[in-house]
């Protein structure tokens, strides 16, 4: 059903007539789909978030990127002024906010104000008691039409609705407690070959950023990475800034973010790192290289039938880059944030050190697995699921806590064949621990004085397991993938040196205002580190 319809500019294809069109394409449906059955040809552009579906057309040319970071702004938005997790009956009670927020984020199909600091001084939120007047009858508080000095003063320029003098921050910002938040999240994607030699290893980082703070400040974050500038602006690479982020500080002076804040939070910056090793050290690569808390090996075809496999999980609770916490004593104006502090940097005067958590390995296996049974997990507990046809082995925080290696075994039931319909008529008996038959009992209708109505001729052992290895090879699993998360710790080894508020730049922070300020960091693998075997 249709919850919302906007029409910027001429008559586009009603929502009735777009839905069935875009659902008629098999999935997954691309973000792009091109629609030549409709006159004049038209461009419909989706986007699904909360289960909710965006879409938004055009008959004109026009770069896609732009209408879906449109989308994807409207979807932030919404979620700034009618609340996260964005449900449909929230825009539905919400219909007059979001209403005026499409109207003026957008004006006659041209992107004009998409800042949610910028739209709060333009889009009126009724209050509490608007709703409550609103409900039985009675006029809220709207403003009059007709204000004291006549038609004349009315003409004149208002000040309060020409927009704030920075587009991204609201006017007459006021704190009653002063805070400054830097997160800095990065999110692994690592490939490794079956001997472990990394095939791709790659890190998205995202700095997020909290400002709580009076007035006009004009901050300098600096970061930095070990081998300097150049180790600095060999790991961030692709950078993409928010608009109030000043480009050339940063092109002078690499790791310098100078900028003036919105208010409240929003992504600063957002990166990418390369953490494949060079060439050279391509030659004698390991695990710790790629600075990877945990590792995943696998052996395939294991036991006299080969329907066995074995996952060995390495833990590695150094953290390659991660300082003692006790080396030097925390750098003054910043604060952690929780529990992972470990780098002078971070640190707060907690010693608490970089935790891993959430560790879950993925093995999926093949459609034709009936089922994974007798599960030995050394730490943990793992399970099957049938209808996804994965093993996952999950291990928690406690468990995770001392380094080593963890192994999990597991067994796997293939389909029936033939041959094994036909052992079945014969008498004898599945054995579904190991996927074979056992052929030394007597057949069901056979008794001690009666032996059984057809001999059965055995083949030697060395070439009947051999024959079965070769059978169950195709139902071995063929990756695994690991997911996880630490607190404290970054795999680009980026760190923040100081967070600056410029006095001379700023304005309205009031007499002797210091700031509380808080930074924390956390590595997310959401089955990023894949084995293939």
């Amino acid at each position: 059903d249709c919850i919302l319809e906007h029409v910027y500019r001429s008559r586009p294809p009603a929502a009735r007539t777009l839905l069935p069109l875009y659902q008629n394409h098999p999935n997954p449906r691309p973000p792009v789909i091109h629609l030549p059955e409709i006159s004049p040809a038209t461009i419909l552009f989706s986007l699904i978030h909360s289960n909710l579906l965006f879409l938004s057309t055009t008959s004109n040319d026009v770069e896609p990127l732009f209408v879906l970071e449109f989308l994807h702004r409207i979807v932030d938005v919404f979620e700034d002024f009618i609340g996260a997790p964005l449900l449909a009956t929230k825009i539905e009670s919400s219909y007059d906010v979001a209403a005026q927020l499409l109207g003026e984020m957008c004006d006659a199909g041209s992107v004009c104000n998409t800042e949610p600091n910028a739209l709060r001084d333009d889009v009126d939120i009724p209050g509490w008691m608007d709703k409550l007047l609103g409900g039985v009858g009675l006029p809220g508080s709207a403003p009059s039409s007709v204000q004291s000095g006549g038609f004349k003063q009315q003409l004149q320029p208002n000040p309060s609705t020409a927009g704030p003098a920075i587009p991204w921050r609201r006017a007459n910002v006021r704190h009653t407690s002063n805070e400054l938040y830097v997160d800095i999240v990065e999110t692994l994607h690592v490939t490794l070959a079956p001997s472990g030699r990394p095939l791709a290893a790659l890190a998205n980082g995202s700095i997020a950023f909290t400002s709580k703070i009076s007035g006009v400040p004009d901050l300098l974050l600096t970061l930095s990475a070990s081998g300097g500038n150049l180790g600095l602006e060999r790991a961030i690479e692709l950078p993409v800034f928010h608009p109030c982020v000043r480009l050339a500080r940063w092109k002078e002076r690499p790791g310098e973010l100078s900028f003036v804040p919105p208010d409240g939070k929003f992504v600063l910056a957002g990166y990418e790192v390369d953490l494949m090793p060079s060439v050279h050290d391509l030659k004698s690569w390991s695990n710790a290289r790629l600075q990877l808390p945990v590792s995943v090996e696998m052996s395939k075809s294991l036991g006299s039938a080969g329907t066995d496999f074995e996952v060995r999980l390495s833990v590695n609770n150094a953290f390659p880059g991660a300082p003692p916490s006790s080396l030097a004593p925390p750098r003054p104006g910043l604060a952690s944030r929780g529990s992972g502090t470990s780098t002078p940097v971070f640190g707060g005067g907690s010693s608490a050190a970089p935790s891993l958590q959430d560790v879950v390995v993925t093995i999926p296996v093949p459609d034709t697995v009936r089922s994974v049974i007798d599960l030995r997990p050394s730490r943990g507990e793992a399970y099957f699921t049938a209808s996804e046809n994965t093993v996952e082995w999950r291990i928690s925080a406690k468990a995770a806590a001392s380094p080593g290696t963890a192994t999990l075994r597991c067994t796997v039931v293939g389909p029936l064949t033939d041959n094994d319909d036909e052992e079945m008529v014969n008498g004898t008996h599945p054995n579904l621990e190991s996927g074979d038959y056992d052929e030394d009992r007597d057949a069901y209708q056979s008794t001690a004085s009666e032996p059984a109505s057809r001999p059965i001729t055995k083949e030697p052992q060395p070439s009947r397991d051999q024959k079965k290895i070769q059978q169950n090879a195709s139902l071995m699993p063929t990756s695994a993938s690991v997911s996880f998360s630490v607190k404290g710790w970054l795999a680009s080894g980026i760190k923040v040196e100081g967070l600056v508020i410029d006095t001379r730049r700023s304005r309205g922070l009031g007499e002797g205002v210091k700031p509380y300020k808080g930074v924390k960091y956390l590595t997310v693998s959401k089955k990023g580190i894949e084995t293939r075997c």
